[in-house]
C-alpha cells in the first residue's frame, strides 16, 4: 500500500468526509479552495465545486510538482525544482481542516497533503517531500514517538498596513504613525483590525491581544498558542485574512520584513514549549454552530510543561527545556536561513538601534539576544521575521530539540546583560549570519537542519533561495545609483 492509499484509508477519515458533506449542506457552501503551502509559505492550490467533494477526497486533484516552488523560474529561465517532464502531484484533502470563508460564505477552504503521482516509475504514491506542511506533520509525529513530547507554539505576527494611490500603486507610506503601544494610532486602524478580528474568530482563532507597534501602520494581533501544526495553519490563514481585509479597505497588507529604514521591521517572534499530556478541547468562540470542522476550533489544554523551572532557580528553564534550548543554540546559524529567509530579512539585522536580535546567545528578559525566556515555561526565538515559512520553522525547531535532548546539549549560561554592555565588558559574542548568502552556507553545512527539509524539500529551498541571493548580487539598485553615479571624475 502506498503512502497515498494509507492516507486516504486512515481510520476515521470516511466519517470526517461525511461530516464535511453535512457542513457543506448546512452552510450552503458551493465552492472549496483546496490549498497547500509552497516553499516560501505562499498558499497555493485549486478551487473545486462542492459537487465533487467526495470524489476529490478519494482521488485527489493534480498540479505540477513545481507548484511547491510557486511555479517560478530561476534567473536562467529554468523552472525551480522540477522540469517540464515531471509528472503532477496528487493533493488529497485533510477533511478536519474544512472551514467556511467568512467574507464569502459560499466558499470554504481545506488544507491538503501532497503525494507523488500514482503513475511514477519510482515511489508511486509516496509522500511528496517538497510538501512542507506534510513534512511538519511527519516530523511532529516522529518527535512525539521518540521523546513523548508535543511542541506547542505561539507566534507574534507583526505586519504593516500601507496606503495606495488612486491608481492602486503603493504610496510607500504606512496608514498610521510609528508610535509603539499608542492607543490613538491603534484606534486609527480600528475598522481594519476589528474586521480582521471578526474573520479570525469565524475561522477558529482564539484572539487574545493586539497593539500598535513601532513602524508606520504596524500592528501585532495575537491568538492562543497551540500544537505546532495547527498554529502554522492559523498563521497561514491569518495572512489570507489580512489580504482579504486589505482588499476591502483599499490598503496593502504588507508582510515584507523591512519596507522602511529608520524604524522597526516586522518580526514574528516564535514562542515555544514542550509538553506531555493535555487534551484537545473545542473552543466554539460563542458560535452556536461552528462554520468549520471541530479541529479548526480545537486547542490543546493542560499537561506538563517541560520548559517550566524544575530547580531552586525560579527563572531557569527545566532540564529538558535547557537541552532543547541547547539544540537551538547549536544550530542557530543554519536555522537563520529559515527564520530570516529573504534578502530583505537582513535589513532588519543591519538597521541598528531597534533591538534587532543579531547575537547568537540566550538570556532572560534580554531583547538583544537571538533567544530569551520571555515568561516562565516559554522560550522565545526572536530571529524569525514576518516572511518566514512556519512549517519549515516548526520542522527545524523539532530537529533542534531532538538533537539537544538526544545528545544532552548544554546551552551555556544565560546572559542577563544587554549584549552591548556584555561586549563592552569584554564578552566575546558570536553573531547570527548577516546575509542570506551566509545563512544558506551555514545551512548547507548543517545536516540536522537539512533533515528538517528531507530530500526534494532541501533541493527546492536551496535552489529557490540561492537564486534569490544571486539575483540580488546581480542587480543594480537605487543605492548603487545614489552612491556611484556621480563619483568620478
Amino acid at each position: 500500500m502506498t503512502d497515498l492509499d494509507r492516507h486516504v484509508r486512515q481510520p476515521g477519515r470516511d466519517k470526517l468526509v461525511k461530516q464535511v458533506r453535512a457542513k457543506i449542506n448546512e452552510l450552503g457552501v458551493e465552492y472549496i479552495f483546496f490549498q497547500f503551502i509552497s516553499v516560501t509559505g505562499r498558499v497555493v492550490g485549486k478551487g473545486i465545486p462542492t459537487d465533487h467533494w467526495e470524489r476529490t477526497c478519494e482521488k485527489g486533484f493534480q498540479l505540477v510538482y513545481g507548484a511547491t516552488a510557486n511555479l517560478f523560474v530561476d534567473r536562467h529561465g529554468d523552472y525551480i525544482g522540477y522540469g517540464p517532464e515531471a509528472k503532477e502531484l496528487v493533493g488529497i484533502p485533510d477533511p478536519e481542516t474544512f472551514c467556511q470563508l467568512p467574507w464569502d460564505k459560499k466558499v470554504a477552504r481545506v488544507f491538503v497533503t501532497c503525494f507523488r503521482n500514482r503513475e511514477e516509475r519510482e515511489n508511486p504514491g509516496a509522500h511528496l517531500t517538497s510538501d512542507c506542511r506534510g513534512n511538519l506533520r511527519i516530523h511532529a509525529q516522529e518527535f512525539k514517538k521518540k521523546h513523548g513530547y508535543q511542541l506547542r507554539v505561539g507566534t507574534e505576527p507583526e505586519m504593516m498596513w500601507l496606503t495606495k494611490n488612486e491608481d492602486g500603486s503603493p504610496t510607500g507610506k504606512g496608514f498610521s504613525k510609528p508610535y509603539c503601544y499608542h492607543i490613538d494610532q491603534f484606534e486609527s486602524l480600528r475598522p481594519v483590525f476589528m474586521k480582521v478580528f471578526e474573520y479570525a474568530r469565524a475561522m477558529g482563532f482564539d484572539m487574545i491581544q493586539g497593539d500598535h507597534e513601532d513602524a508606520p501602520g504596524q500592528l501585532e494581533l495575537n491568538w492562543m498558542y497551540d500544537d505546532v501544526l495547527r498554529n502554522a495553519d492559523r498563521l497561514s490563514t491569518y495572512r489570507q485574512i489580512c489580504a482579504q481585509v486589505a482588499r476591502e479597505f483599499n490598503l496593502i497588507a504588507c508582510f515584507m520584513t523591512k519596507p522602511f529604514m529608520g524604524v522597526s521591521a516586522s518580526g514574528c517572534h516564535t514562542n515555544m514549549s514542550l509538553w506531555k499530556g493535555g487534551k484537545d478541547k473545542v473552543n466554539k468562540l460563542s458560535h452556536k454552530s461552528i462554520p468549520a470542522m471541530d479541529e479548526v476550533f480545537t486547542y490543546v489544554e493542560g499537561g506538563t510543561n517541560y520548559f517550566m523551572p524544575d530547580t531552586k532557580d525560579i527563572q531557569l528553564p527545566g532540564k529538558i527545556g535547557l537541552k532543547a534550548i541547547g539544540g537551538v543554540m547549536k544550530h542557530l546559524g543554519a536555522l537563520t536561513a529559515i527564520g530570516s529567509s529573504t534578502v530583505n530579512s537582513y535589513r532588519r539585522l543591519w538597521d541598528t538601534g531597534f533591538w534587532a536580535p543579531v547575537y547568537a546567545d540566550w538570556g532572560f528578559q534580554n531583547r538583544t539576544c537571538g533567544l530569551r525566556v520571555s515568561a516562565p515555561g516559554r522560550f522565545e526565538y526572536r530571529s524569525v521575521d514576518s516572511m518566514h515559512n512556519p512549517y519549515l520553522m516548526g520542522s527545524g525547531l523539532l530537529k533542534c530539540f531532538d538533537d539537544g535532548i538526544t545528545n544532552n546539549i548544554d546551552p551555556g549560561k544565560p546572559e542577563s546583560r544587554s549584549m552591548y554592555d556584555a561586549q563592552a565588558a569584554g564578552k566575546e559574542v558570536k553573531k547570527l549570519p548577516l546575509s542570506l548568502g551566509e545563512a544558506l552556507d551555514r545551512l548547507a553545512e548543517d545536516e540536522v537542519i537539512k533533515a528538517a527539509m528531507p530530500d526534494e524539500m532541501y533541493k527546492v529551498f536551496h535552489w529557490y533561495k540561492n537564486d534569490e541571493w544571486e539575483r540580488f548580487l546581480g542587480a543594480t539598485t537605487q543605492w548603487d545609483l545614489d552612491t556611484y553615479l556621480d563619483c568620478l571624475p
